[in-house]
């Protein structure tokens, strides 16, 4: 069997492309210490100071927000939370894009909300990002997977473990496995 030759072309990524930052090198540098320091730390600091950290590095937050150890956000200035939600251990929200997450939204534990992705059909991998919207009652259950472009309905349930790739529908339970599929990438 013959290997085939790569078309990949990472030398040809341009990470200025794509990605809008929204705020200044040193703004980002300081809420990585921040983030090292009371987020990403396995000690239980309040809820009520991490809440207070994120407004001062833009997020939007309502009221009653709970916020487990080690739960990792990219872009504080880019979140908008509302009232009484639940962020679980672990979970992360890679938001390059804004993030909106309604009032008595549950985000558990080891969850991904992953607004960042590469173009994996263009050999330069330029960025195709976008927004996660969960809206109210919406409960993404522990380490599901939501992508970018994605809404979930009001009150849905996202189940254990799901791979969630598309919008969903309000007042639904959600069970999205991973299913095993396999297309050519490059014709």
């Amino acid at each position: 069997m013959i290997e085939a030759t790569s078309k990949v072309s990472l030398k040809d990524f341009d990470a200025s492309v794509g990605l809008d930052r929204g705020a200044s090198r040193f703004k980002e540098l300081c809420w990585y210490l921040i983030k090292v320091i009371f987020f990403l730390s396995a000690l239980p600091y309040p809820s009520s100071l991490k809440t207070k950290l994120l407004r001062l590095f833009g997020a939007k937050i309502g009221t009653g927000l709970v916020i487990k150890p080690r739960v990792n956000i990219h872009f504080p200035w880019k979140l908008e939370i509302g009232n009484y939600v639940w962020i679980g251990e672990e979970a992360f929200l890679l938001n390059f894009e804004k993030f909106t997450i309604g009032n008595n939204v549950c985000i558990s534990q080891r969850s991904f909300l992953c607004g960042g992705n590469h173009d994996y059909r263009n050999p330069a991998m330029p960025y195709r990002n976008g927004p996660i919207t969960l809206k109210d009652g919406a409960w993404v259950g522990a380490s599901c997977f939501i992508g970018p472009n994605v809404i979930i309905g009001t009150d849905t349930v996202i189940t254990v473990g799901s791979v969630i790739v598309s919008n969903q529908e309000g007042n639904n339970v959600i069970t999205k496995p991973i299913v095993p599929q396999t297309k050519v990438r490059w014709k």
